[in-house]
């Protein structure tokens, strides 16, 4: 499809694009795509697609909530398969009834993806782009290759994913950035906040996760490994940053805890005490991402069901789980899965890592690069590049 013709007054006519989010984190990226979107165009571009709060505060009606989709893991998406798929038809027919100068996928490919088959089927020269990659380079590595059928450019948040993806024969790829590189002034540290990183009694964050299943995998061994980490470094702080919706079910569950942390509930606090933390006792997550970017030293552990992690170890082809060590191609964060993740010896290495020791500074030392690492080559934000590349496919061009 090519590009609108353009207007008297040499700008391009009206474009329409339709955007399809799968859960809370697509949601907040589609929403950021589509106010640089906004910014380029302004009136001449209109929206429609699923999403959630942020996008539907962009402007973005949606035609379903997306809790009606928002699905994690292998048993839960199969317990709401028969609702998933009605919306994964209901989502296409939609795009197809009304074509759209392009479909916008944005993660959760379990659900976007067959979306996108769908509509190529019917409509095959609709250009279609996938803002973030599956983890092709990490797991079923063929998925690339067969995404050339229904993805036409894929916008990437990792920088070695356009290579992971040339050397996979997968579609095009372009690193537009990670969000959290627009956020840097928040996560790295000040004068102030290292002079607390510094101070006595030290301050460790525990991060459990964000959905229940972590909850209820990580939770009691967190609890059971902070007595054992104040028998090993002595007394410290501990704050526990909560996501809202699991605040009450967290405070129930280390209502006994011999030590329990200060839980706080929102962004600001959460990213106050990244920036002030020693160090952190994390689940894998892009929380581990976050971390790296405050410069904090972390373990990471991670437990899931033993049919997930029959699967996993079937279709796993990375060294690491952990971003920044994926992203460093090094074990930055030491990680502890399934029964490793236990109390004694998560409690050895956040001793490790809390006091000045050569594993504290390696960790420091590998940090240091991970920001500059994923920088863009201008000062560019993520968002403006993801849209500058969607205009650039939807007028044919190459990508610059």
């Amino acid at each position: 499809m090519s590009f609108p013709p353009e207007t008297a007054n040499d700008r391009p006519a009206a474009l329409e694009f339709f955007i399809v989010a799968g859960e809370i984190s697509g949601d907040r990226l589609g929403a950021k795509l589509v106010q640089a979107l906004r910014d380029r165009l302004g009136e001449r571009v209109t929206f429609r697609g699923v999403g959630g709060d942020a996008m539907r505060a962009a402007g973005v009606d949606s035609l379903f909530p997306l809790e009606d989709i928002a699905v994690m893991g292998f048993l839960p998406v199969i317990a709401r398969l028969p609702q998933l798929l009605r919306r994964i038809r209901e989502t296409a027919d939609a795009v197809i009834a009304k074509p759209p100068h392009a479909l916008i996928i944005v993660d959760s490919p379990d659900f976007t993806h067959r979306v996108a088959r769908k509509v190529r089927a019917r409509l095959p020269h609709l250009p279609v782009i996938d803002y973030v990659s599956p983890s092709v380079w990490a797991w079923r590595p063929g998925r690339a290759a067969k995404m050339r059928a229904y993805v036409d450019h894929i916008l990437a948040l990792l920088p070695f994913e356009p290579r992971a993806h040339a050397e996979l024969h997968g579609p095009a790829c372009t690193y537009v950035g990670h969000p959290l590189i627009e956020r840097l002034d928040e996560l790295q540290p000040t004068t102030d906040d290292v002079r607390r990183r510094n101070a006595q009694p030290p301050l460790l964050v525990v991060l459990p996760g964000s959905r229940r299943s972590e909850i209820a995998r990580l939770l009691e061994t967190f609890g059971a490994t902070l007595p054992l980490l104040r028998e090993k470094i002595g007394a410290f702080e501990t704050v526990l940053p909560a996501v809202a919706y699991l605040e009450s079910l967290i405070r129930e569950k280390i209502a006994n805890w011999p030590i329990r942390p200060d839980i706080v509930v929102g962004e600001d606090a959460k990213l106050k005490a990244f920036r002030q933390a020693r160090g952190a006792l994390a689940a894998s997550g892009t929380v581990t991402l976050e971390l790296g970017l405050a410069k904090t030293p972390v373990v990471v552990a991670y437990k899931v069901s033993a049919i997930e992690a029959a699967i996993a170890r079937q279709l796993i082809r990375t060294n690491w789980i952990s971003l920044p060590n994926i992203i460093l191609n090094e074990q930055v964060y030491p990680e502890f899965l399934q029964d490793k993740a236990n109390a004694s010896a998560l409690a050895d290495k956040l001793a490790d890592i809390m006091k000045d020791t050569p594993a504290r500074a390696s960790q420091l030392a590998a940090l240091d690069r991970l920001a500059s690492f994923m920088r863009l080559e201008s000062d560019v934000t993520p968002s403006v590049k993801a849209a500058s590349i969607v205009l650039d496919v939807v007028a044919g061009r190459a990508p610059a």
